[in-house]
This record gives structure tokens, sequence and C-alpha cells, in this order.
């Protein structure tokens, strides 16, 4: 008869074992052998079910090892590569799955991934956590891969990296991975090489798809925690709106006992709506993601100012909340869970600005050089305004010009 060991075991625990056996051996009692032997087979067991549990703890990422590894990092100055999140394939199995559209499927499988391989990383924009009280605006922009000129006309105009009126602007692209084969390979080496020169984007290894933006903003939460902590206020917007960041940090430092480390989110107030249950709407969001038919008060996703103390509110509220794929929906629905809401600002114009002169030019700069926020505008448009807004010679009349709203 010959002993078996299972490759798992340890030196030592074999040890054991083959003692054990030896002694079973020595006993001409066959009762005494049998009991023996049984609980020599019962110890066998117990040391490979040890065995296993040790392999799958290695293996597995708990929620509270996760946060606190985040916690180490907060310090660090490199990126942490996250394991690629497996399919939840248990979510067919919800009612319906079958008969939701392909993105929605997918978003479901996929709905508890929050942690991806970060592919740029810019450990040192805000100077380091340390250092990172010395930006007083943080402009945050939502930006695909294929977005180039749209980044290069943001880096000459509204989202260049200046001081104005005694405080520093910064600037970070957040971006995830788009295309397939040879466009997917080459719209990543077009970041690498953006990067290389400018030093502004995020990216992460996951689709940058419209039902991805919620992501999106949670994983760069993620890394402002750990890299830009103290940064006293956030512009979080997308790369198509006409930003007037000078008037926003006029707006900014004209808040009274508030720098940053209050709560301020502020934009285009939206209320009193719910989801979209129309399966041809770029919002649809069926009763399989969101039973409630309504949402909390929010403010439009193209663009909106908060303070970092609401952001990391926000980040830590999302730690328990089911991710939303329509991310200004899920912001407001954190803040609702700390018992914070967004307010309006009447300079924010996430719908587009209404013009209320017949036969006026819609892009006269009188109209824009006093709001904080217009969407949308194509790169050509944004140069030209930005510049013309910045003219110290640009003269309006009262027929042309809108309400003075910056500081409103």
């Amino acid at each position: 008869m010959q002993l078996r060991i299972p490759d798992s075991i340890s030196a030592r625990q074999t040890g054991v074992l083959v003692t054990f056996y030896r002694v079973s051996r020595m006993r001409k009692n066959k009762a005494r052998y049998i009991l023996i032997a049984g609980a020599l087979g019962l110890f066998v067991l117990h040391l490979c079910k040890e065995s296993v549990n040790h392999k799958t703890r290695q293996l597995n990422i708990s929620e509270t090892e996760v946060h606190n590894k985040r916690k180490q990092l907060t310090k660090k100055s490199y990126v942490y590569s996250w394991p690629k999140c497996q399919q939840n394939t248990s979510a067919a199995l919800i009612k319906g799955f079958s008969g939701l559209p392909q993105n929605i499927q997918d978003f479901l499988y996929y709905q508890h991934c929050r942690h991806f391989p970060q592919l740029l990383d810019l450990p040192n924009k805000c100077g380091g956590a340390d250092k990172s009280g010395e930006v007083f605006l943080l402009l945050v922009i939502k930006s695909s891969p294929n977005n180039y000129d749209r980044r290069e006309v943001l880096r000459k105009t509204w989202a260049k990296e200046r001081i104005h009126n005694g405080v520093w602007i910064r600037r970070i692209f957040i971006s995830g991975m788009a295309g397939d084969g040879f466009e997917r390979e080459r719209l990543n080496k077009l970041l690498e090489l953006e990067q290389r020169e400018f030093s502004d984007i995020l990216q992460w290894d996951f689709s940058d798809t419209f039902y991805n933006l919620t992501l999106k903003q949670m994983l760069f939460l993620e890394w402002m925690e750990r890299n830009c902590p103290k940064a006293h206020f956030l512009f979080n917007g997308d790369d198509d709106v006409f930003a007037h960041t000078d008037n926003m940090v006029l707006y900014l430092q004209s808040l009274e006992d508030n720098d940053g480390s209050k709560h301020l989110f502020t934009g285009h107030l939206i209320q009193n709506v719910g989801p979209i249950r129309e399966p041809q709407s770029k919002y649809f969001i069926p009763v399989q993601i969101q039973k409630s038919e309504l949402y909390p008060p929010y403010c439009g996703g193209g663009g909106f100012l908060l303070s970092s103390y609401t952001a990391m509110v926000i980040y830590n509220m999302s730690e328990s909340i089911p991710i939303l794929p329509i991310d200004d929906v899920y912001m407001g629905m954190c803040l609702a869970k700390a018992g914070l809401g967004p307010a309006s600002h009447m300079g924010v114009k996430t719908a587009g600005l209404y013009i209320p002169f017949t036969n006026a030019d819609v892009y006269n700069p009188c109209y824009y050089k006093d709001v904080l926020l217009v969407h949308r505008f194509l790169p050509a448009q944004m140069y030209v305004m930005w510049h013309r807004v910045q003219d110290p010679n640009l003269k309006c009349g009262h027929s042309n010009q809108m309400p003075n709203i910056a500081t409103l």
C-alpha cells in the first residue's frame, strides 16, 4: 500500500501525514486500524480543503482588501494595475434579459466592475497629494481617444493651464479605450504621443462608450483621492462645450466661506424626471437597471462645478450604490444618499444658449462673454469664440448683450 500526498500540501504537512500513516501500519488490531485510517482520511480532506481555501484567498481580492489597498496607495506615485474584471454570467438570469439591447446586456454583465488597469497616469499633475492645494480649479474633461482635434483646441483656449486672478488652473482629460484591431492600436499610440508632449491624459483599459461614462467618472475620483485630494474646486464636463473658465474662477472666488472644503455642486439643474424606457433612445434605462420611475435632482453632465469636498462625498457614496450608466444621474443619486443636493446656476447652459433676438448672430461674442458654459461647440467655433471673448476691445451694447451672470 502506497500513501499518495497531494501536490498542494506543504513539507511540514507531509511529515505529519507520513507519521500518522506509519502509526496506522504498526497496529495489528483491525478495529484500531480502521479508526486510525478513518481519522487519517478526514485529516487529508481537511488539509486539501485548507490548501484550496488558501489558493482561493490568494486569487480573490475581497472588498475590504480592495479598500485597504486603495488607502495604501493614497500617497504612492505609481499606477496600480487592477486585474481584468470577469463577466457576471448570472446577469443572464435576470427576467427579460434576452430581450434587452446588446449594450444593456453588456452593461449588466459588467456592472459590478469598478477597477481597471490604468494605462496613462499623471501622479504629479497636482504637484503630488501634499501640494495639490496649490490647484484652485482642476478641469476634468471627458474625452474619447479619437477626439484629438477637440483636445488640441481646448489646450489652446479655455482649458489652457495658467494662473488667472492669482490662482492656478490645471487640466486633465479622462479617457478609456476605443476602436478595434489596428485602429485601437493607432488611437492608443495617439494618446501616448499626446501624453509625452502635454502630460494631461488619464486613460484606463475599459471600453470608452456612452454607458461607461459613470465608470470613467468614478475611476477619476479614485485617482483624485490618491493624487490630488486638496485641489479646491473642479470643473467636470465634455470636450465639446465652451467653458468660460476665467468667469468660473471669478465665481468660485466670490463664494463666501467656501474654499472647496464645503459642499458645492452647481450647474444646469434637472429635476422631476425619470428613466427613459424607450429602447430607441440614447438614454434608455430599463427596469432591470433602475426600477424607480423618478431620478433625484441632478445637474446636466455637459458641465458643472463642484468642490473637492463634494467630489470625495460622491466617491465615498458610490462605493455602496450600484453603477447607473447615466453618469450625471448617478452623481445625483450619490448626493441624495449623502443628504446633499445640486444647485442651479443660470450661467451654465448645457441645453444651448437661447438668443431672445430675431435675426441675430448666434455666435456674437457678446452673448457669451459673461456665461460660464454653453453646450455645444465645434472645434473651429470654440477657437474663434474664445479669442473673441478675450478681446479687450470687444464692445457690447445693450441690444446684443446678455445679463451679467458670471457671479450669480
